[in-house]
């Protein structure tokens, strides 16, 4: 059953909506060119740096690999100048493009995480700068600009339909959306259901969180059923944004993992528990799942972490969020071997649900793999497998 799992994944063409986040705090990392290696042999085809560290960007040139940059926090204020911006995307990201596959920057990383709205407002400037740097460079039909926000920005996130941004940011919440609907960009949220299961282990359901088999939860006034926490929390995004009249943007996860190792007073931070949410996300992104409120519109979603990373500070959770040690070898076997990058068709329709005075636009995109049943993936194995048998005998 097992080596008909692996080549079923295999057979399926592979994940065009996974990417991995490549941090980099730690001092014992492999050099970029041998981690391109490391991402090519599993098929790994989209990844997010938090710099525009050069050595990464020549080693990933002609690649194939999807590249996300970022705009470091500490230097997110110089960048609302134009002329500055206009500097910074000639240095950084000039030289690179398009031998190397970049297609987002993102402006700063969680930039509200209580109390201070300074870096969230600045954000505001600096990534509308940055936009017109690209257009002015006739860079802005491949790069994207963007800024991935944490849970923090919501006042409400249950039930789903409940999504609300905090008042003292929804302001600013609106200045980013309209920049995004403008410039046709996505929503990216870091999204972590560990920190709700560690925070309360006796009120939510390990399985619920971890993708596993479960009753779950409905949502009183959608009728929507969940059976995990990150759907649930990226359509309280697509809620909040929605009550804000940006029903339409897309969403997607810029970082959501689960920690392999953690201090004692961090409950559920095990290799099993990392090894079966990480898996079962994959699992998910192979049928190209959307969420409930978005069911055929695949939510595309980056694993946080590629790589253990012993200079990170805090507790011991933050730096064993990894797929891999430094030394390459797995943490945990999370099924990444199995893909292909082999690329599915995809069809795209445009649907629209309300609820009350909240309207939801999503675009639609099913490929051929979310089509296959499981019977008939498992006819098709086995038609391989008896033509396979009959070659091997076949007289040459």
């Amino acid at each position: 059953m097992h080596t008909l799992l692996v080549f079923a994944l295999a057979f399926s063409g592979g994940v065009e909506s996974l990417g991995v986040n490549y941090g980099q705090v730690a001092n014992n990392l492999p050099p970029p060119e041998q981690v391109l290696g490391l991402l090519k042999s599993y098929k790994v085809t989209k990844a997010r740096i938090y710099d525009t560290n050069p050595q990464i960007l020549t080693a990933f040139a002609n690649s194939g690999v999807d590249l996300i940059v970022m705009v470091e926090n500490e230097v997110l204020s110089d960048l609302m100048d134009t002329q500055q911006a206009l500097q910074w995307v000639e240095t950084h990201i000039k030289p690179y493009f398009p031998a190397t596959r970049i297609t987002g920057i993102a402006v700063g990383n969680e930039l509200y995480s209580g109390g201070d709205t300074t870096l969230l407002a600045n954000a505001v400037s600096a990534m509308s700068a940055i936009h017109a740097a690209l257009v002015q460079l006739g860079l802005d039909s491949y790069i994207q600009v963007s800024t991935p926000n944490s849970l923090a920005v919501l006042a409400e996130s249950y039930p789903p339909s409940a999504g609300t941004f905090r008042p003292e940011i929804s302001g600013i919440m609106t200045q980013i959306s309209q920049f995004l609907a403008s410039t046709k960009a996505p929503f990216w949220i870091n999204a972590y259901p560990y920190f709700a299961y560690k925070d309360e282990p006796n009120n939510i359901s390990l399985d619920y969180v971890l993708f596993n088999p479960n009753v779950g939860m409905v949502d009183p006034y959608t009728k929507l059923h969940y059976d995990n926490m990150l759907y649930a929390q990226v359509d309280a995004v697509i809620f909040a944004l929605a009550r804000l009249g940006f029903g339409g943007l897309e969403v997607r996860v810029s970082e959501t993992g689960w920690p392999s190792k953690g201090d004692p007073n961090e409950i559920g931070a095990t290799v099993q528990n990392a090894a079966i949410y990480n898996r079962n996300i994959l699992r998910r992104q192979l049928g190209n799942e959307g969420t409930p409120l978005r069911p055929n519109s695949r939510l595309e979603i980056y694993l946080f972490a590629l790589f253990n990373e012993d200079l990170k500070p805090g507790p011991t959770s933050e730096r064993n969020y990894g797929l891999f040690q430094p030394d390459e070898t797995m943490v945990y076997n999370v099924g990444l071997s199995a893909l292909s990058s082999t690329s599915t068709s995809t069809s795209t329709s445009t649907s629209t649900m309300s609820y009350g005075s909240v309207s939801l636009a999503s675009s639609a995109a099913s490929s051929k793999v979310a089509k296959m049943g499981y019977q008939s993936l498992v006819y098709w194995i086995f038609v391989y497998l008896m033509a396979f048998q009959v070659l091997s005998r076949r007289p040459f």
